[in-house]
Order: C-alpha cells, then sequence, then structure tokens
C-alpha cells in the first residue's frame, strides 16, 4: 500500500515528499529476478547515496502513479501509456510454453502454436498482468481456435503449480521458468514464430533530472548518452 509505512497510514508517502533529496521509486513489470537484482546492486555500488523504493502494482496502478507523480520511472510489458508518458523497449525475452514433464507434446522440440491450444490452458488473469497479457493475446490471435482455459491465475508461482500438477499449459518467459527451476514443468519455444516478450521503460515525457537519467542508462545503456545534460557544451557556451 502507496500510503502505508511500518502499519502506519499517512497521508503522503516519504518517497514523495523526498524524491528530490535523493528517492527514485519505480513499480516494477514480472522481471527475472537475476536481472532486477543485477541492477539494483549497479546502482547500489555506484550511487548508494540514492534510495529506490520498489513497489509491485498492476500495470493500471503504475500509468495513474506516474502521471500523479507517486511514482518516477516503471517497468511494465505494455506500451499503451496514453499522453504525457513515453514507453521505450529496454528488454527481450522468448515468450515459451510451460509444459508438464512426460506431456506427448515434449516430442516436439519446438511446439507448433496450433498443437498447444488443442490442450487445457493455465492463463494470466488479465486484470493483473495486463501487459503480458496484451502481448500473449497478439500470439493467440494467430490461430482460429477456441482455447481451453483450465484456470485464470495472479502469479506465475501458482500457473507453474498448476501445470507441474497437469491441470494444462502455461506461457511465460524462458528466464522466469529457469528461475523457479521446477523439475516437473519442461519449457519448450514455440514452432514456426521467435515470439519475444518485451518489457517497455515506462516515465514522463520531458527531460529527466540528472539522477533519474542515469538510473535510466543503467537500464538501457545505449539511451543514457541521449538523456544526460551535455556539460560540455554548457562550458564552452559559459
Amino acid at each position: 500500500d502507496l500510503s502505508t509505512v511500518a502499519g502506519n497510514k499517512i497521508s503522503n508517502p516519504p518517497w514523495v515528499k523526498f524524491q528530490s533529496a535523493g528517492w527514485v521509486n519505480f513499480p516494477s513489470a514480472p522481471t527475472p529476478q537475476a536481472r532486477l537484482a543485477a541492477l539494483l546492486a549497479q546502482c547500489r555500488e555506484e550511487e548508494p547515496e540514492v534510495e529506490i523504493c520498489l513497489s509491485e502494482v498492476t500495470f493500471s496502478e503504475q500509468v495513474r502513479g506516474l502521471n500523479d507523480d507517486l511514482f518516477d520511472i516503471g517497468l511494465a510489458q505494455s506500451d499503451e501509456v496514453g499522453d504525457g508518458l513515453v514507453a521505450e523497449p529496454v528488454w527481450f525475452d522468448p515468450l515459451v510454453v510451460a509444459v508438464p514433464a512426460r506431456h506427448p507434446l515434449l516430442s516436439y522440440r519446438r511446439v507448433p502454436l496450433d498443437e498447444v491450444v488443442r490442450y487445457p490452458l493455465v492463463l494470466c488473469d488479465p486484470q493483473v498482468c495486463e501487459g503480458f497479457w496484451q502481448q500473449l493475446q497478439r500470439v493467440l490471435g494467430a490461430v482460429d481456435t477456441r482455447l481451453i482455459i483450465a484456470d485464470r491465475v495472479p502469479t506465475l508461482d501458482l500457473m507453474m503449480a498448476l501445470v507441474a500438477a497437469g491441470y494444462g499449459l502455461g506461457f511465460s518467459s524462458l528466464a522466469r521458468i529457469n528461475e523457479l527451476n521446477n523439475p516437473d514443468v519442461v519449457a519448450r519455444p514455440l514452432g514456426g514464430c521467435a515470439s519475444m516478450l518485451t518489457t517497455y521503460l515506462v516515465r514522463r515525457e520531458g527531460d529527466p533530472t540528472e539522477q533519474l537519467a542515469r538510473f535510466i542508462g543503467r537500464v538501457s545503456p545505449e539511451e543514457s548518452q541521449a538523456l544526460l545534460p551535455d556539460h560540455a557544451s554548457h562550458k564552452e557556451i559559459a
């Protein structure tokens, strides 16, 4: 809860009050833990005085929080952010099928999508995983088959448990499935298409502060030089 600290309700969270004093607050998409940990470790190493506050919210809450200046920046799996915000693609991960061990589809090294949709599916909850669901819909829309939906779940952990138990097949990024390392679930790429999941860096339009620009540069190094002010040119003008 953005308005709760140590169990006490407050009218203005501290990371809103003190952003200018060295806070970077951002909500995170379902990002591979190793990648997020590496990013945070780099931030602590290079700017230990800057405190980063992570929030896990839905995509709609993230957009509202950015527009209301509650968040500085966000990671999302959708670029449908509306006016006043920009979404820049930063990370790309292969979309794979989560298959129960000993399932007949494991005879394929790359599973055709029209074979996948013949079986029950354990899908994400569209209201909780909005961005991921938008991207997955584009893939599933390529087949003219009525989906057999065994269940809709709010988390990848629950999806993996149901897939392992044989309730159906699931979808996720290869990195996230590898992190969970469930011995009863096998990741298989889709055949016939190289489907990728895109993670976007979402922020307000306009020039970011130097502190925020450096953070963006760590997420997406190729963008850093374009965002950081050109101090050399200012010195020449002076």
